[in-house]
């Protein structure tokens, strides 16, 4: 018999997560921007996760697993910075993983039964891979997407307002140490005209980096994450913030065409479970 997941659980685990981060925030006082953005990021996430879910139609006990599973997606985030001073995984460590090794060293999953607890670290492992695993079950593919929609959520949300900012001082950690110089590179314009996600060895400048957050668009699994992405104008944003030339233009031609018609045909993008959908009721059969 699978344990339910409740709102005890819930409450544990984000007394952990509270425990773990405050000591970062006492080392280095240079590091505290970087931390508390991680911070602040892993809480939003938990809110996206739940607010299309909740459109969804999951029930309760699903809500309970989508939260855990949001609250702890970046907690290798926090032991990144504090041994590599970046947040770039290629340049020092899959945060996915890290992240997983550091809930499974301090068994903060251990009251859950071991499927659920299993399903909460795969669905992490996978949040940053550029695909999917295809071989893996219905139920923790389904959560993965979800995951990966809410964090992609935020992020637009984070690096929109860091493009708006008034006083334009930098942050290299948001930027990756990329160089801010004009124009695109093929690779990356090409990604985007034929709606694939921009490979990121494709990057060589900033506005690289801005186009290959616009490509997440043609990772997104919900119409629910997609009708969020229209209504708060995430792409208009960050095109702002790029040379006003034809490439450009063309590239968000694509870039808006295919959202419509992904909202207009939804079933070509993950068909959502219908409300009360007993994933986890079911859960012993994966």
């Amino acid at each position: 018999m699978i344990k339910s997941i409740n709102k005890t659980d819930v409450e544990r685990s984000k007394a952990w997560f509270d425990s773990y981060v405050q000591q970062f925030k006492s080392g280095d006082p240079t590091w505290l921007p970087n931390i508390i953005l991680k911070e602040e990021h892993s809480r939003r996430v938990c809110k996206e996760i739940l607010s299309i879910a909740r459109e969804i139609g999951l029930n309760r006990e699903e809500l309970y697993l989508a939260e855990i599973i949001a609250l702890f997606h970046d907690i290798g985030r926090f032991e990144q910075f504090a041994r590599y001073h970046t947040f770039v995984d290629r340049d020092s460590v899959n945060h996915a993983v890290l992240g997983v090794e550091i809930l499974k060293d301090n068994k903060v999953l251990d009251g859950l039964d071991k499927p659920i607890r299993d399903l909460i670290l795969r669905a992490i492992l996978y949040h940053n891979c550029f695909t999917l695993p295809e071989d893996e079950t219905e139920t923790c593919l389904f959560f993965a997407k979800l995951l990966r929609d809410a964090d992609k959520l935020d992020i637009w949300r984070v690096v929109t307002d860091y493009y708006n900012k008034k006083d334009k001082k930098r942050n290299i950690t948001i930027e990756l140490g990329l160089p801010d110089t004009p124009d695109i590179s093929d690779e990356v314009f090409r990604d985007l005209i034929n709606e694939k996600i921009v490979y990121v060895l494709h990057l060589k400048n900033l506005n690289d980096f801005k186009l290959l957050q616009c490509s997440w668009v043609y990772d997104i699994n919900f119409v629910q994450t997609l009708r969020r992405v229209q209504e708060r104008g995430y792409l208009e944003m960050i095109r702002d913030v790029l040379p006003k030339t034809k490439k450009i233009a063309q590239i968000f031609s694509v870039l808006h065409s295919y959202i419509d018609r992904q909202i207009c045909n939804p079933k070509t993008i993950h068909i959502p479970l219908p409300a009360s959908s007993g994933l986890l009721r079911d859960f012993s059969a994966d």
